[in-house]
């Protein structure tokens, strides 16, 4: 039953940094088995969490107390990112737990290593989601029940999976070819597992401040317009984008800090409501199935996957890494299926990516090699590597368990023991005549 018909908005950040490969060259295979750039990842983070992180958590926490809990938030963090802040951010895990400790926040679950194993692996994605949800749970004292697949990546066989693992909600792209004549501000219901509800992002009005901010010369009064514009008719706006577009992307000297300031004030004032995605779904009842029987994203302007599978590169490096996941669990090596798990993160086949049209700055601004060429050559170097050591770690494995199954364990014979059974023998000959 609903309480009001008051209109909402759902604001939702995904927090990610990616385990950056170190220059891995051919001479390396088989030599050196340790593959990330630790000193770029610890540059990096530190340099995001100065400009981004640190200074927006404390924007948040101060409009959420200023609000008296009506500004609400929601995140999912990767488990990649939450590795890094506790190696070199500890400081960003304390921000997030003071936003978690106001109850206006929702972390929401996804797969633990921002990887495309919903493509290729169930038992892996699963894996991963159980991961995710138990570093959530350690972390912040919650247990997700919204569910968001690495960059919105999302079918209806995906939902499925989602729902059969207890989700009741879910995160997508309100893509054209999706949506055709139907609006993203709505509630949708998955058609294969209509429990799911499917939330949608209104890519328009999130890129307008993800991408379009400082063309836009945007305000928190025009803003709050242009929402109230698409709610005239519709029940909700979900605005989700990468939280690094505050600060790091879009620079604070852009303004975007003091948009932020003032946007709730500006929203709220105009009778709209914020709601994170699980209170979403319950204020406001699905509409329709939606079917999505091919794969979308929030990527580039196609919104399919074509950024991380769209090429030959990027299918060969998904191919021979997943080819690896049956021998990797008859292992069940901790250091291997860390490295396997950071080997998994999307942001790798993205390097590879072979667009130079209209999304090519958007894949030059992310990516740390000069050529997609470089980052599938680095990336095979380390893969090949990783190889050497699951094919050497299962022949071993395999050589002792049949050594093991050819032994035959001979147990020693006492003479008392042996005096005893050869006078029981006796006994039962005698008794038998």
């Amino acid at each position: 039953m609903k309480t009001n018909n008051k209109k909402s908005v759902c604001l939702y950040f995904q927090v990610h940094q990616p385990t950056r490969l170190r220059q891995y060259r051919f001479f390396d295979i088989g030599k050196d088995s340790h593959y990330y750039d630790d000193f770029t990842n610890k540059t990096i983070l530190r340099r995001i969490a100065q400009r981004c992180y640190l200074p927006m958590n404390a924007l948040l926490l101060e409009l959420i107390k200023e609000n008296k809990g009506s500004f609400k938030v929601s995140f999912s963090i990767s488990g990649s990112a939450l590795e890094q802040f506790d190696r070199y951010a500890p400081d960003v895990i304390e921000s997030f737990k003071a936003l978690a400790d106001t109850g206006c926040v929702e972390f929401l679950s996804e797969t633990y290593y921002h990887s495309l194993s919903a493509l290729a692996s169930e038992s892996e994605f699963r894996h991963q989601v159980e991961q995710h949800k138990k570093a959530i749970e350690y972390y912040f004292g919650v247990t997700p029940v919204t569910f968001r697949n690495t960059e919105l990546v999302y079918a209806d066989d995906i939902g499925g999976m989602v729902a059969a693992m207890g989700f009741k909600t879910i995160l997508a792209e309100g893509a054209k070819h999706v949506l055709g004549w139907k609006s993203p501000n709505y509630v949708y219901s998955c058609p294969i597992a209509p429990k799911l509800h499917v939330l949608l992002r209104n890519s328009a009005l999130s890129d307008d401040i993800a991408f379009r901010f400082s063309s836009n010369s945007l305000t928190a009064d025009k803003y709050a317009d242009w929402l109230s514009g698409a709610l005239a008719s519709d029940d909700i706006v979900n605005l989700f984008m990468d939280y690094e577009t505050f600060g790091e992307h879009q620079k604070a000297s852009t303004g975007i800090f003091d948009f932020v300031k003032y946007l709730p004030a500006a929203v709220l004032s105009r009778g709209i409501e914020f709601v994170t995605p699980s209170q979403a779904v319950k204020k406001h009842a699905a509409v329709a199935d939606l079917e999505v029987p091919e794969l979308s994203s929030w990527a580039d302007e196609e919104r399919d996957i074509s950024a991380w599978l769209g090429n030959e590169l990027q299918k060969d490096a998904f191919n021979k890494l997943y080819s690896l996941k049956e021998n990797i669990s008859m292992l069940g090596d901790d250091a291997l299926w860390a490295d396997y798990g950071h080997l998994q993160e999307s942001d790798h086949l993205y390097y590879m990516c072979t667009k130079f049209f209209s999304d090519g700055d958007v894949h030059k601004y992310f990516n740390p090699y000069d050529t997609p060429y470089e980052a599938f050559i680095n990336y095979m170097n380390v893969l090949s590597d990783f190889m050497l050591r699951v094919e050497d770690a299962f022949n071993s494995t395999a050589v002792r368990k049949e050594a093991e199954e050819k032994v035959v364990v001979v147990k020693p014979v006492h003479k008392k023991a042996a005096a005893a059974a050869k006078a029981a023998a006796k006994k039962s000959t005698a008794r038998k005549k």
